[in-house]
């Protein structure tokens, strides 16, 4: 299977895209590489392989979950760009 300039042009209004002609080109020739490196990774004998829920292993990748002291009321709004004694103040996003 490969991807031609109508179906670029097909999937593009799908999602509402405009492209130029070079996009479009640039599309067709990333998508077809993209499916001959998918069509390669099929060939390829995979049936003693054990399926993979992560391609690494998370725990050696994350601290231990502990609970820590809250931070310091004041300390937490030291940074802000807006605040008054308490809170945090933001733009108004609702009329």
């Amino acid at each position: 299977m490969s991807v031609t300039m109508d179906d670029v042009k097909y999937m593009a209004n799908l999602a509402r895209l405009q492209l130029t002609e070079h996009e479009a080109k640039g599309l067709v020739k990333d998508m077809n590489e993209i499916l001959e490196y998918m069509d390669l990774l099929g060939q390829i004998d995979s049936s003693g392989v054990a399926p993979l829920e992560h391609v690494s292993d998370n725990e050696a990748r994350f601290r231990s979950d502990q609970a820590l002291p809250p931070i310091d009321h004041e300390k937490a709004l030291k940074n802000a760009p807006d605040a008054d004694k308490d809170y945090f103040r933001v733009p108004r996003v609702i009329d």
